[in-house]
C-alpha cells in the first residue's frame, strides 16, 4: 500500500497484515504514530465501522469499475465467483478434522509430570528475563506469525528477528508448548512488560509463539513441517520433556495421526491453492474494467488526511 511506503520513507512504524489466502498481498497496514488502521473489508472479513464518519470511514474503490464494461463478461465473473467460494468450506472441513488429530495426540501426551516441568522452566525463564518495570501490568496484542495457505505453511519469522534480539526456539512436535508460553506471559505482563501472543492458526485459543519487543526478546515454537530457521539463543527441547515410556508405547498411534493429518492438510492446501487460481482468473477479468488512476488519486488524498 503507498501509504505504508509512505510511512516508511518518514521512518515511521508501520506493521503489515498479510492475507492468509494470498500471502503476497496485504489485508491491512497498522500506522501507530497515526493511530490508524486500513483495513480490506471486503468478504470474506468484512468490517463494519461502528462510528462512520467519526472515527471510522470508508473508501469506495468499486467506484473505480467500469460497470458497463464489465456486462459482457458478468456470467463468466458470476460461474466463477461461485466456484471460489466452494473452495472454502472443504479446506475447513479438512483443517477441523487435522485439529481434531492434533488434539488428540496433545491429550496423549501432555501429563501433569510434563505440566510441572514446563511450569518449572518457565519460572527460570521469567526470573531471568522479566523484571519488574512499573506498577500496572503490561498489555497484550493477538497476532497471527504463521499461517496455512495456498503456498502450504507460511511463517513471517522476518518479524522475529527484527524485533528480538534473543530468541528462543521451543522445538515441540506435538504442540505442547502453549502451557509454557502462556505462563511466560503471565509473567511478562505481571511484571509490567507489554507482549505480542501470535496465536496457532490451526487453535487460535493456543499461544504458539510469544514476541516481547520492548525487551527484544522472542519465543518461537519451530516445528518438522514449520522449523524457525533463524539464529537462536536458547533451546528448549519441549520434546525431550515428555514421558518417554509413555511416547514409546503410543508413538504407533502418533505416527498413523501424523500421516493422516498430514494427508488432510495437503488436501485443504490442494482447496486453497484452487480458490487461488479461481481468484486470479476473477482479477484477470475486473483489471482491464478498472480505473487504477481513480485508486492512486484515492491513495493520495487518504495520505495527506493522514500527514504523511
Amino acid at each position: 500500500m503507498l501509504e505504508a511506503e509512505a510511512a516508511e520513507e518518514k521512518c515511521q512504524p508501520v506493521e503489515y497484515i498479510y492475507c492468509s489466502g494470498d500471502p503476497d498481498s496485504l489485508d491491512a497496514i497498522l500506522l501507530p504514530e497515526q493511530n490508524a488502521v486500513i483495513v480490506d473489508g471486503t468478504a470474506p472479513h468484512v468490517i463494519e465501522p461502528t462510528l462512520p464518519g467519526v472515527a471510522h470511514h470508508y473508501l469506495n474503490l468499486g467506484q473505480a469499475y467500469d460497470q458497463k464494461g464489465l456486462q459482457p463478461v458478468k456470467e463468466e465473473l458470476s460461474e466463477l465467483f461461485s466456484k471460489y467460494k466452494a473452495c472454502y468450506p472443504r479446506a475447513y472441513r479438512c483443517l477441523s478434522a487435522a485439529g481434531d488429530i492434533a488434539f488428540d495426540c496433545r491429550s496423549l501426551l501432555l501429563t501433569d509430570s510434563l505440566s510441572e516441568k514446563l511450569d518449572r522452566r518457565a519460572r527460570g525463564i521469567a526470573a531471568r528475563h522479566f523484571r519488574r518495570e512499573s506498577g500496572s501490568s503490561g498489555k497484550v496484542e493477538q497476532r497471527f506469525l504463521t499461517a496455512l495457505t495456498c503456498q502450504g505453511r507460511v511463517a513471517r519469522w522476518e518479524t522475529v528477528s527484527a524485533l528480538c534480539r534473543q530468541v528462543y526456539e521451543l522445538e515441540d512436535s506435538y504442540g505442547l508448548g502453549n502451557s509454557l508460553l502462556s505462563s511466560l506471559l503471565t509473567a511478562a505482563t505481571a511484571a509490567g512488560h507489554d507482549g505480542v501472543a501470535c496465536m496457532d492458526p490451526m487453535t487460535p485459543d493456543r499461544i504458539a509463539h510469544l514476541l516481547f519487543p520492548g525487551l527484544g526478546l522472542g519465543f518461537v515454537t519451530s516445528t518438522p513441517e514449520l522449523p524457525y530457521p533463524g539464529k537462536v539463543h536458547r533451546r528448549i527441547r519441549v520434546d525431550a520433556a515428555v514421558d518417554q515410556e509413555l511416547l514409546r508405547r503410543v508413538r504407533p498411534r502418533l505416527r498413523f495421526a501424523r500421516k493422516v493429518a498430514t494427508a488432510l492438510t495437503e488436501e485443504a492446501i490442494a482447496s486453497l491453492a484452487q480458490a487461488k487460481a479461481f481468484h486470479d482468473r476473477l482479477e484477470a477479468l475486473y483489471n482491464p474494467h478498472v480505473d487504477f488512476g481513480f485508486v492512486e488519486e484515492k491513495a493520495s488524498a487518504l495520505e495527506k488526511a493522514l500527514g504523511l
